[in-house]
């Protein structure tokens, strides 16, 4: 029997997502607290692989057991997860889905959040970039339209990744203005390449600082090379935000 498990965690202690040789990953987390509570061996798939230091406000995974959990069964395993899970990881719900769902393949598209501010705060630190100067959000909200008329973003990949390939449709790209200091930058599509928004990110600073103009911009997408955009902005700025299905919601 397959399940969607819907969770969310603060990526700040873990080497990201997928299960690492050196370091704590979420994955690995889940995984173990799992297989206490059920008594058996549990393979958790993600819906994404999250970098170290990344956040999800929402992630979905998918896991396989023998036996139906059976509707009491589920809510007892979401509450007794999130009493033995450490306090950066929380499990939200546990869904039944066909055998043949998947909770990557069959994603239709993801959102990403990337938050950013310019006055200190001691409670954005970990959850925000913060920029020593204002740059011009409107140039950079203009560049971000221009990501909706290309597919290859071969300038936004990590190199030598397993990705076989580089195309993805992206719906929207916006900044959103949230405070006088705070602004987040949104993007859905229904694939990601690996370091992919943060290297957008990156070379749309370029843009707001001045340094990159409209026409640049497009020529590095259309270089399909990594060295010509821009710096990869830190990971404590990025959330995966949602996850978009034609099942279980």
């Amino acid at each position: 029997m397959r399940y969607f498990i819907y969770l969310s965690y603060d990526g700040t202690a873990y080497h990201g997502w997928q299960i690492q040789p050196n370091g704590e990953s979420v994955q690995e987390t889940l995984q173990r607290a799992l297989a206490t509570l059920l008594h058996q061996e549990v393979a958790v798939t993600g819906a994404g692989r999250t970098d170290a230091g990344v956040h999800a406000a929402l992630m979905v995974a998918h896991f396989d057991v023998e036996a139906p959990l059976g509707e009491d069964g589920i809510g007892s395993l979401v509450y007794r997860l999130n009493a033995i899970l450490p306090h950066d990881i929380a499990i939200h719900r546990i869904v039944p889905v066909p055998p043949d769902a998947h909770a990557r393949f069959s994603a239709r598209a993801r959102t990403y959040y990337y938050y950013v501010h310019t006055r200190k705060s001691p409670f954005l630190r970990d959850r925000s970039w913060r920029l020593v100067s204002t740059p011009d959000f409107e140039a950079m909200n203009r560049a971000a339209a221009v990501l909706k008329e290309y597919t290859d973003f071969t300038s936004f990949s990590k190199v030598n990744t397993d990705a076989k390939t580089n195309i993805c449709h992206i719906r929207s790209a916006q900044w959103v203005q949230l405070s006088d200091h705070e602004w987040r930058f949104e993007i859905t599509a229904d694939r990601f390449l690996r370091n992919m928004v943060r290297a957008i990110v990156g070379t749309l600073m370029e843009v707001g600082r001045g340094t990159l103009s409209l026409d640049g911009f497009r020529q590095v997408i259309e270089q399909k090379n990594r060295c010509a955009a821009g710096d990869s902005v830190p990971a404590r700025g990025l959330f995966l935000q949602n996850i978009e299905y034609d099942l279980c919601g």
